[in-house]
């Protein structure tokens, strides 16, 4: 359990970092009493967080965990690129502001162009949600960037530089985030593919290369942040599934955030639904994260369009991410 944190599963919202007031009204009549949030370079900084851990604090809500954007799936890092000591000093820096400002956690991805989408599908009730279709996906555009096929990064790379540049990232910054008291939770590649515009995903597309890299890493404060979304893409992929894979890492303590979404079936071609709609039934992986005392947060992630209104879904997720846990609560 995280210093002065109840035990048990919290259920959070990823927010914004600057609500408005019918924001905060509306994660208050939620139930939400944990918060997840994100910024940018501009604005990053142990103030700029401490400020957000009070404004939320003052509402009746805690901040559980604060990302950067600009030090998140970055392909300097991970491609070993000319600014790539830079950014690591900028994601050091990161993880020292978060711990003097009191927040215990951040969500890491380490996928060097981005997660990519190919174009939107129709969901139950035609909602609309995020589609991926390998045969279709010629380019990835994320967060600004735009990653063309076949190579996004004019080569292809090989494994073996890909784990060589992760080992020398995480060895230099785990030993910053034990000090600071942060805990760094590495997100999956989402799509979890073996190769994507000659960039391999071969650590952390699959539970064999979650458990080496964690390994690696060798530091408490180095864990996942399981989206259970994308070990559903990947399906066989994977090597174990999903309930088996909470029962392995989080027997060890190394499960720090989970994200819950849900998919119609793995890839070549999925497409993103409701959390009682696809092929995995959420109360079972509700249930294997109460069996194995997993206390950090569970977010809702990736929501399909309701009603043209982004807060319908939201409502909707929180409402059934808590009949989950009260239900595994009751049964365990």
């Amino acid at each position: 359990m995280m210093p002065n944190m109840e035990p048990g599963i919290k259920v959070a919202v990823q927010a914004s970092p600057e609500p408005s007031e019918d924001d905060l009204k509306l994660y208050q009549q939620l139930g939400a009493g944990w918060v997840v949030l994100w910024t940018n370079a501009a604005k990053s900084s142990a103030e700029y967080y401490a400020s957000r851990r009070k404004l939320y604090e003052d509402h009746g809500m805690r901040v559980y965990g604060f990302g950067n954007g600009d030090v998140h799936n970055q392909d300097a890092i991970v491609l070993n690129l000319e600014n790539r000591d830079a950014k690591v000093e900028q994601y050091k820096q990161h993880l020292r502001d978060l711990g003097k400002a009191g927040i215990p956690y951040t969500t890491y991805a380490h996928m060097a162009n981005g997660i990519w989408s190919t174009e939107r599908e129709e969901t139950r009730g035609g909602a609309s949600a995020r589609g991926f279709d390998l045969d279709k996906a010629v380019k990835g555009d994320w967060a600004g960037r735009h990653y063309p096929g076949p190579l996004s990064h004019g080569r292809r790379y090989t494994q073996e530089e890909i784990w060589e540049n992760f080992a020398k990232f995480i060895r230099e910054v785990a030993p910053v985030a034990e000090e600071a008291g942060v805990r760094i939770g590495i997100h999956p590649d989402d799509p979890p593919v073996p190769e994507l515009a000659g960039v391999p995903r071969c650590i952390f597309s699959n539970y064999d290369g979650y458990k080496k890299a964690l390994e690696y890493a060798g530091s408490p404060n180095v864990g996942m942040c399981l989206c259970v979304g994308c070990w559903l893409e990947g399906g066989p992929l994977m090597g174990k599934g999903v309930l088996e894979t909470i029962n392995d890492f989080g027997g060890i303590q190394k499960i720090f955030k989970v994200h819950l979404r849900n998919v119609d079936q793995p890839l070549p071609h999925f497409k993103e639904t409701f959390l009682d709609d696809g092929y995995m039934d959420m109360a079972k992986v509700m249930k294997a994260l109460r069996a194995i005392n997993f206390d950090g947060v569970v977010i809702p992630d990736h929501i399909p369009m309701m009603g043209n209104d982004s807060r319908i879904g939201l409502a909707y997720s929180i409402g059934y991410i808590n009949a989950l846990l009260r239900q595994a609560n009751a049964q365990t």
